[in-house]
């Protein structure tokens, strides 16, 4: 029973961190327009001292390069604890097929993430970052990278979902209540025990 506890709170901090990831990648990129909108006094000064040069675009590309930065080291720590997950599930559990096996769909879906969508959502970006229009089929690459990433997120998220509740709510593991069983071998008026 302590061992679905542990896995179910690994699930729940995974889950949690992904979504402070989310919410930390979208203050960022609010945080450059906030602060060019509302700058402190010292940061105001120095504004006007530039003149009319335009630092918008700047700061804007610094909360994008911070994103992915932080995007690239969650893919890592990511493929990390659903492996960890995936393991603890194997071998710490004895939990069924079904877990193991979203578990598992998991972890590749956190490797698929970090491999394929995170290095070409970057290129993208970064085609993007400096041009006032993109052009048509950076727009729709960029679009699309988003929308694949969006999804695997979901996926991620609902397969999370499946595999917390089959923690909580399944009864036994793969043998059933073999811990019963051993519990009863274990017990010294049992005749069958040569001691």
């Amino acid at each position: 029973m302590r061992s679905r506890r542990m896995a179910c709170l690994l699930l729940g901090l995974w889950m949690g961190a992904g979504l402070w990831m989310q919410y930390v990648a979208a203050d960022n990129a609010a945080a450059a327009d906030s602060l060019l909108m509302r700058p402190s006094v010292a940061a105001a000064a120095y504004l006007k001292t530039l003149g009319g040069t335009p630092v918008g675009p700047l700061a804007r590309y610094l909360a994008a390069e911070q994103n992915r930065s932080l995007a690239e080291t969650w893919g890592m720590v990511q493929i990390a604890v659903a492996a960890f997950f995936f393991f603890f599930l194997l071998f710490g559990t004895t939990q069924g097929k079904i877990p193991l096996l979203l578990a598992l769909l998991m972890f590749l879906i956190a490797v698929a993430e970090r491999a394929a969508f995170l290095p070409e959502m970057a290129a993208v970006g970064r085609v993007a970052d400096f041009t006032a229009d993109p052009s048509h089929r950076v727009r729709a690459a960029r679009d699309v990278m988003n929308y694949g990433y969006a999804l695997a997120e979901l996926a991620k998220g609902l397969l999370a979902a499946a595999v917390a509740g089959l923690l909580i709510w399944q009864r036994g593991g793969r043998s059933g209540n073999s811990r019963h069983q051993v519990d009863m071998v274990d017990k010294a008026d049992h005749r069958h025990i040569d001691r």
